[in-house]
């Protein structure tokens, strides 16, 4: 097992892995990390968590030992628990183990499928916010019929000022580029109407001050929702509560949609003959639509790397949610959204204070 802390080489990347978070952990933590270092030879993993149970696991993927480490934990974040009671008698967990080993530079990044608001939680006691950064946002990406698209915040800020979207929007960009690899992502704010007159005060103040700012992206103005899956812009802003929503719709329809298909072939002798030739194109769109391709939200504001995976998902799934973190380590994403952040005058994104009738 390779050595952690001061030790690591400097061309080596390393993820620390809550070991015990998710619906089958640790199965399907170190079953990933046995994927993601096939596909990122250089990239080494701090495994948190039962390290009788988790040694047996590696033990079982050829080779993975050379690539892991263990740290032993006794305890673990529950599904369940609340994040105010995890923060305060949680620090033995592997959870809040895996991302405090981000603080203390001996890893560049945590990913953990477990609790999303004790991750949360924790990693804004933990990392802090950057400096500038008034709330920190979840943000991820999905399909469209362009490409993917960047969606932020997804759950973290329920109720959002015109300063926390402007954030967001900042954030969301940086993230496209990094993640997505888009030179000047356009940008949108998701409201119930394109024209400027509609929405709340927040979505105008906000969009009046993306108007003023000089940002590498473009902001094209106002998005409604069936703009999200068209692929309208790159970056979709909104508050946490509008977001969640959006995105669980959309994992929604997405199942409906492939039980309907799986339904109409099972109709009749025909439709089953049907299928046979057009299973190669419906692999296709299997393949095109498949959740695991897509899992992987980061915390974007934070003082490090954190990253969520869908605590459902399989060890492709958290593959690729450990993709997610090594592209914001390998491709700088934190730094290029801390000189983002400085760029701006902060005199712009102050609120203003309101006038009072004389």
């Amino acid at each position: 097992m390779f050595g952690g802390g001061a030790d690591r080489l400097s061309d080596q990347i390393t993820i620390a892995l809550d070991a015990m978070g998710g619906d089958d952990a640790p199965q399907i933590v170190v079953a990933g990390a046995d994927i993601a270092r096939r596909r990122n030879p250089d990239v080494r993993f701090l495994l948190f968590g039962d390290e009788k149970e988790v040694s047996e696991l590696v033990a079982k993927q050829r080779g993975l030992d050379a690539f892991v480490e263990i740290r032993h934990t006794t305890e673990k974040v529950e599904a369940d628990d609340k994040p105010s009671q995890v923060v305060r008698s949680g620090h033995e967990t592997s959870m809040w183990k895996a991302i405090e080993s981000v603080k203390l530079n001996e890893a560049d990044g945590v990913v953990s499928a477990g609790n999303t608001g004790a991750l949360m939680a924790m990693a804004m006691i933990v990392l802090r916010r950057l400096e500038g950064i008034d709330r920190p946002a979840i943000a991820s990406f999905f399909p469209t019929l362009r490409g993917e698209t960047v969606m932020l915040d997804l759950g973290a800020n329920i109720r959002c000022d015109a300063r926390n979207l402007v954030e967001f929007a900042i954030m969301g960009e940086v993230f496209a580029r990094t993640i997505l690899g888009i030179h000047e992502p356009t940008i949108g704010l998701l409201n119930v109407g394109e024209e400027e007159t509609k929405g709340n005060d927040a979505l105008k103040d906000a969009a009046n001050l993306l108007r003023e700012l000089d940002l590498p992206g473009e902001f094209v103005g106002f998005v409604e929702g069936n703009d999200i899956p068209a692929g309208a812009v790159d970056v979709v802003v909104t508050d946490g509560f509008t977001g969640n929503v959006a995105l669980k719709t959309a994992e929604g329809t997405a199942k409906l949609i492939n039980a309907f298909v799986r339904e109409t072939f099972r109709n009749s002798f025909w439709a089953k003959i049907g299928y046979v030739f057009a299973k190669p194109s419906f692999d296709k769109l299997r393949s095109r639509s498949d959740p695991r391709r897509y899992n992987g939200a980061v915390f974007l504001g934070l003082n490090g790397v954190c990253v969520k995976s869908h605590g459902g998902t399989d060890a492709v799934g958290f593959a690729t949610a450990i993709g997610v973190a090594i592209d914001m380590i390998k491709y700088d994403g934190n730094a290029l959204l801390k000189t983002n952040i400085e760029r701006l005058d902060p005199e712009m994104l102050r609120p203003q204070p309101t006038a009072t009738a004389s």
